[in-house]
């Protein structure tokens, strides 16, 4: 039989890497598949034309092999029986040799729960793929599954404040039970949902001129009243108007023609109240430190001697914090779903331990969602609080789904490889843990638009464990109020905006980009948006603001990943600074590799809390 497979493969124009290994684990599949030699070798030139392999059979691409083999003999018995489910041995022992004659078609236990996500006739497919995809002998086929240092801390917050939670276990050889063994009992926090946020079906791509015109409006006109509220600025007013004295304006920075925003010119569009929506030119020549880019609302103290030109003696990009002090009273939060599980009186409700990890979840190479697995393998060791995962789950941007070569739906990916992994690892962990999910405007299977309403995720299948939430969103656990976007919004300010610093000043870029969005009190403080984003903006106007300073901000971006802590108020001013954490988790998943994600231990305040970015 070895030999006529040996003549097969020769026919077909094939080599091998390691002859006697290859032909014994070939005659394995045929016997375990009463396959012919024909069959087994017609099945790898299949193999090999998907993956674009050359014509040299290698041994480590045995076991991606076996499960295209698995997957053929499932469909044939699918067509042939429905009921009936293929179940085969265990891939190590296959590999090694020590396997026995078994029957590959087993009935389905009557009692096996199952799911709304995981009919009966899926359920082997699950079983087949999590069995044989995701143990250790396919990690010598990946590249992301070959890696050897695992878990590696890339960067530190407060270290000094909490250094034994945050230490990371070297200890990887252990199997899954023990480390579940290990598991400490934590409390469960309590959560509470915003209840703006969008829900799933709402209407969108019906925005009209009029719906841009007053979101526009409304942002100056906010932003001026935040500012003469504060006491510190007076009653703004036309900008383009000559006057020799020095007066107060507030508008949006605009460009004066498509393409990047440039120092010269710039424009200032003021509220249609005081100067009918006119723009004037800003003269910045005399400021030695500013920080500016398209659709920035912001204050202008200056001159316009001829009625042409706005000189700027000071640009105000902030809104005093005594101005929105009243957002972050207890009152405030009423906006905040109640409906959710109450918070234990005996916990700390000032202390949440929490997982942040962004999209993709798989890498470039396949859709095998490994960097997931391993991501809630250190969640079963940690078991933190809340497990916060944002989009894009399905990736559109994905080779696979680019090229189209999937037999499967989005639909059918994202509850069996997102949502049904997530309901193993809460099965697994109990009723302690809980997972927010945020989806992006790149998730093939969910609305391409901005803001984006939240997955239709029903919390009865998962018993309120598993939440979602609109895109952009807020929620509030043990009374820890955290706020993210899924947008990289980072990225395209990082294009658009345009900085003078003093000499010796500091160039913390990064940060400042971060401030521009609690400063501009929005998500997305960008305008005209991105080309990519399908901004609408009969949505925008209550979903993108940000009614009060979070405690934990949260913005994925492919910038460089880190965990900072933002200062916020001028303190030249004489009012006292508040301090937000904020959170760049990276992406889970970089090309064929693996990424960065982010675990915090928030203590009550920014000073004592600890966080550290990990590369998985």
């Amino acid at each position: 039989m070895e030999e006529e497979i040996k003549a097969e493969f020769i026919k077909y124009g094939f080599s091998f890497d390691d002859e006697e290994e290859i032909l014994q684990k070939c005659l394995t599949f045929c016997i375990q598949y009463k396959l012919s030699a024909s069959d087994i070798v017609s099945s790898w030139d299949v193999y090999s034309l998907n993956r674009g392999l050359e014509f040299t059979v290698r041994s480590s691409h045995m076991v991606a092999f076996l499960e295209q083999l698995q997957s053929e003999q499932l469909s044939k018995v699918r067509e042939k029986e429905t009921g009936l489910h293929l179940y085969s041995n265990d891939v190590a022992m296959i590999l090694n040799g020590n396997y026995e004659e078994t029957e590959g078609i087993l009935d389905t236990p009557d009692d096996r729960p199952t799911t709304v996500h995981e009919k009966s006739s899926d359920s082997a497919q699950k079983t087949n793929r999590s069995k044989f995809t995701f143990e250790k002998p396919l990690e010598s086929v990946t590249p992301f599954g070959s890696r050897k240092n695992k878990f590696v801390v890339h960067s530190m917050l407060n270290e000094h404040a909490s250094t034994k939670t945050i230490k990371i276990e070297e200890d990887h050889g252990n199997s899954e039970d023990d480390i579940i063994k290990r598991v400490q009992p934590s409390k469960k926090c309590s959560l509470r949902l915003n209840k703006s946020q969008l829900e799933p079906g709402c209407r969108f791509m019906y925005d009209r001129i009029e719906d841009k015109f007053n979101f526009l409006e409304n942002r100056i006109k906010k932003r001026a009243t935040a500012l003469v509220s504060s006491e510190l600025y007076e009653e703004p007013v036309d900008p383009s108007v000559a006057c020799q004295t020095s007066i107060f304006a507030v508008g949006m920075i605009c460009c004066e023609e498509e393409g990047r925003l440039k120092e010269k010119p710039v424009l200032l569009q003021s509220s249609v109240e005081h100067s009918g929506g006119q723009r004037v030119r800003l003269d910045l020549q005399k400021l030695n430190q500013f920080s500016i880019f398209p659709g920035q609302v912001v204050g202008v103290e200056g001159h316009n001697p001829s009625g042409h030109c706005l000189i700027a003696s000071k640009i105000i990009d902030y809104v005093p914090l005594s101005a929105i002090s009243n957002e972050q009273h207890p009152a405030k939060r009423q906006a905040m779903d109640q409906n959710l599980q109450l918070p234990n009186p005996s916990q700390d409700m000032s202390e949440l331990s929490l997982i942040v990890a962004a999209g993709p979840f798989t890498t470039s190479d396949n859709l095998l969602f490994e960097p997931l697995n391993e991501l809630l393998a250190y969640a079963r060791r940690k078991q933190p609080q809340l497990l916060v995962l944002l989009g894009p789950f399905v990736d559109s941007d994905h080779p696979e789904l680019r090229k189209g070569t999937v037999d499967r739906t989005f639909d059918e990916i994202f509850h069996l490889e997102i949502l049904g992994k997530l309901q193993d690892y809460i099965e697994c962990m109990g009723s302690v843990v809980q997972v927010i999910l945020m989806p992006s405007t790149r998730d093939a299977n969910h609305d391409f638009v901005f803001p984006q309403p939240a997955f239709d995720v029903h919390p009865s299948e998962f018993n309120h464990q598993i939440r979602s939430i609109s895109n952009p969103g807020v929620f509030c656990a043990n009374e820890v109020k955290v706020a993210c976007c899924t947008v990289d919004i980072l990225k395209q300010l990082s294009a658009e905006e345009i900085c003078r610093n003093p000499q010796g000043g500091s160039k913390q870029r990064l940060t400042n980009l971060a401030k521009h969005i609690l400063n501009q009190c929005s998500f997305y403080p960008l305008y005209p948006p991105a080309e990519e984003i399908p901004l609408d903006f009969s949505l925008a106007r209550e979903t993108l603001d940000i009614t009060s300073i979070p405690d934990i901000l949260i913005l994925p971006s492919d910038l460089a990943q880190f965990v900072k802590v933002l200062s916020l108020g001028e303190s030249n001013d004489g009012e006292e600074q508040f301090n937000c954490i904020c959170v760049n988790p990276g992406r889970l998943a970089r090309g064929e590799g693996g990424g960065f994600f982010v675990e915090i231990n928030y203590k009550g305040n920014p000073e004592s809390s600890s966080a550290s970015v990990i590369r998985i």
